[in-house]
């Protein structure tokens, strides 16, 4: 045997002990990102509602960066050397993917070619149509709590320089979100006369979410002294953190206080009416959120006292017979915080035939408590009538059912406040496959 031959064979064992294992390996990560597209057409996770990854397959070379970086994990995956989306509706907009891509391959984008998304008409300085009228957070589409800080941030320190008179502010904030705690935040640094005017209370959206509801960030440093430096906080903790920023930043929020209308003066300032005062400012920030506004189902009782359209302490049903509407993740995870209460009995409603776009862990423990009979199922079923200590189901086959109940808790999504943002003069458009801006 030559000696040419034997280091032929030595080379091709090293070149196996490397190669094999690495095969191997992407072989297994290949079947896992099957695995999570099938899991995705399962739960239509397939079809992003808003924000989400798309990736430019001429220029992607395939690094796994993108995968690696994207905390919510499945969005993308590696599949035949590329990054593809798996799961784009898992998105919540973090931007690490687009961040850590190499080649710039990624960009994050509202709406598809096919589902347009409502967004207000806003420039790279979160300015609207209307000079000085500025839209920040979730109602321009970028829902997470860092990208919303830091929106505000941004939106704050773009306002050119300027001085208002002794009855004209600088600036009135609309909202008292992140978003909204940002903007102030900033306007106060940079020595703006300014106020916040929230129709709540410090939290904004956050205050309705179910108590010890796991909310999802990025790590932001607030202030020296006040950090958020997880990617996940129980509501309450979110609360603390922001209540603190108020008090030691000194923060003027107006809470309890709702704002009517925002319309633009003869002298270039705007007049905004509240339910409690008239103020005038040179600029107005809106930080209301995308869903303040519950969508109803208009039927009989509905405007009843024992209905409601979100759940903060599920503690406060217990032992009480409860119907809940809906089909989404807020539907089932209001549904399953209600059956762990004593006593108390659920029905969960949803007009389709199975449930649809809610995350695995919701569907897999949905599962779980009704073969436990905590939850009943009344799927195919349209709410008809609340009445005082009953409700009326009505399912796709004609039959009708009258339930006794206590409460009603309607999960039917939210509206874009458009009637109010046109009021104050804003454009509305639909857009396709838009890329993100100001992040």
């Amino acid at each position: 045997m030559s000696s040419t031959f034997v280091i032929w064979l030595i080379f091709a064992g090293l070149a196996g002990l490397i190669v094999v294992p690495y095969v191997r390996r992407s072989l297994r990560r290949e079947k896992a990102v099957l695995e999570a597209q099938h899991q995705s057409l399962e739960y239509g996770l397939y079809r992003p509602a808003s924000l989400h990854p798309v990736v430019d397959p001429n220029q992607c070379i395939g690094t796994g960066n993108c995968v690696e970086m994207c905390p919510e994990k499945d969005v993308l995956g590696l599949l035949s050397g590329q990054a593809q989306p798996v799961s784009p509706a898992r998105c919540i907009g973090h931007g690490l993917c687009e961040r850590s891509c190499p080649v710039d391959a990624i960009e994050l984008v509202f709406g598809t070619l096919k589902r347009g998304v409502d967004l207000p008409r806003i420039q790279e300085n979160f300015e609207t149509n209307v000079p000085g009228m500025y839209v920040v957070g979730e109602l321009g589409g970028m829902g997470l709590i860092r990208n919303a800080f830091e929106q505000g941030r941004q939106c704050i320190e773009s306002m050119p320089e300027g001085t208002a008179s002794e009855d004209v502010l600088d600036l009135v904030i609309v909202g008292c979100g992140p978003a909204g705690l940002s903007c102030a935040l900033e306007a106060s640094r940079k020595g703006m006369s300014y106020v916040v005017i929230e129709k709540d209370g410090v939290g904004g959206t956050v205050l309705s979410y179910p108590r010890k509801k796991l909310v999802m960030t990025e790590p932001v440093q607030l202030t020296p002294g006040i950090k958020m430096d997880r990617r996940t906080f129980l509501k309450e903790e979110l609360l603390d953190i922001w209540k603190k920023l108020v008090e030691e930043e000194e923060l003027r929020i107006r809470e309890n206080e709702h704002v009517l209308s925002v319309d633009r003066t003869a002298a270039g300032t705007f007049s905004i009416r509240t339910s409690k005062d008239t103020l005038q400012a040179r600029r107005v920030v809106l930080a209301i959120g995308r869903r303040g506004i519950p969508r109803k189902l208009d039927v009989p009782g509905e405007d009843g006292p024992n209905v409601f359209y979100s759940l903060q302490d599920a503690a406060l049903f217990a032992g009480d017979r409860v119907l809940v509407v809906g089909g989404g993740d807020s539907a089932v995870e209001a549904a399953l915080g209600l059956a762990e209460q004593e006593g108390t009995q659920v029905i969960l409603s949803y007009r389709r035939d199975r449930f649809s776009r809610i995350k695995p862990d919701n569907s897999q423990a949905l599962e779980r408590a009704v073969e436990a009979n905590r939850i009943e199922l009344a799927l195919s079923s349209n709410l008809r009538g609340i009445a005082d200590s009953e409700v009326e189901l009505e399912y796709d086959d004609g039959r009708l059912e009258t339930r006794e109940n206590d409460y009603v808790f309607i999960f039917a999504g939210g509206s874009l406040p458009t009637p109010f943002l046109q009021s104050c003069g804003i454009i509305i458009d639909t857009v396709f496959g838009s890329k993100a801006g100001g992040k």
